[in-house]
C-alpha cells in the first residue's frame, strides 16, 4: 500500500508530535510506514539542512535558499521517497515541496511560477496524497517554538525562528492559499483545539482515504 502523506505549517504547530503519533497508529495496524523530513531525509540533505538553518547565515539571499532546498528535495525524492513508495510502504514527510511555495514564495517573495517550476523538476513530478496543515496564529507558534527551545539544553532559535513575525504571516497565508487551492489534497486542521482533537482528525482522514477499518 503505498500512500505519501506530508505534514505542513507554521513554526511550532506541532507537526513532529502529530507525525510520529501517525506512524505509531499505523504501524499498530500493520502497516509499513516510514518517517522522514525536509530539508534532510538523506545524508546529503542532512548536511544541506545545518546550512540552511545556521543562523550565522542570516545573510543568505532568497535565491540561494529556494536552490538548496530544491537540491536536498531531489536527493530526498530520489533516495528515499520514490524507492519506498516502490515498496509499498506508506511514506510521513515532514515537510515537502507546499513548504517551498509557503516559505520561498510568500514568505521571501520569490516569483511563484520559478518555486513551482524548481518543485517539479526537484520531486520528479511526484505530489502527496495527503497533506495535513497544521494551521494556527503565526505568533502562537513561534511562541511554542521558543518555549521548545527554552526548554532544551544547548539549543538556540534557527535562522527561521529569528524571523519577523510578518515573514511568518506571509508564510501562513501562503500554506492558507494553498489549501484553498488544492482542497482535495491539503485539509486544515486548527492545532488550537488540543493535540487529542487534532489527531483524531488526522486518523479519520487517513482511515477513510485508506480504507482501514477501526
Amino acid at each position: 500500500m503505498s500512500f505519501f502523506i506530508t505534514f505542513e505549517g507554521v513554526e511550532g504547530s506541532g507537526k513532529t508530535t502529530q507525525i510520529h503519533r501517525l506512524k505509531k497508529y499505523l504501524t499498530e495496524k500493520g502497516i509499513p510506514c516510514r518517517i522522514t523530513r525536509e530539508p534532510g531525509g538523506t545524508p546529503i540533505g542532512e548536511k544541506i539542512r545545518k546550512i540552511l538553518l545556521n543562523p550565522k547565515f542570516q545573510g543568505m539571499v532568497p535565491l540561494t535558499e529556494l536552490f538548496l532546498y530544491e537540491a536536498s528535495r531531489a536527493q530526498h525524492v530520489h533516495e528515499v521517497i520514490l524507492p519506498l513508495l516502490k515498496k509499498g510502504e506508506v511514506v510521513l514527510s515532514d515537510r515537502f515541496m507546499d513548504a517551498s511555495i509557503a516559505y520561498q514564495g510568500y514568505g521571501r517573495k520569490v516569483d511563484l511560477k520559478w518555486v513551482e517550476r524548481l518543485n517539479r523538476l526537484a520531486s520528479y513530478g511526484i505530489k502527496p496524497d495527503i497533506t495535513f496543515l497544521l494551521d494556527c496564529p503565526s505568533d502562537m507558534g513561534l511562541k511554542r517554538a521558543l518555549q521548545r527551545i527554552q526548554r532544551l539544553k544547548n539549543k538556540k532559535p534557527d535562522r527561521f525562528e529569528r524571523e519577523q513575525i510578518e515573514f511568518h504571516r506571509r508564510v501562513r497565508r501562503g500554506y492558507l492559499a494553498l489549501a484553498k487551492k488544492e482542497p482535495q489534497r491539503v485539509m486544515i486542521i486548527d492545532t488550537r483545539q488540543g493535540e487529542e482533537k487534532v489527531f483524531e482528525r488526522i486518523r479519520t482522514i487517513v482511515d477513510k482515504r485508506i480504507g482501514l477499518k477501526k
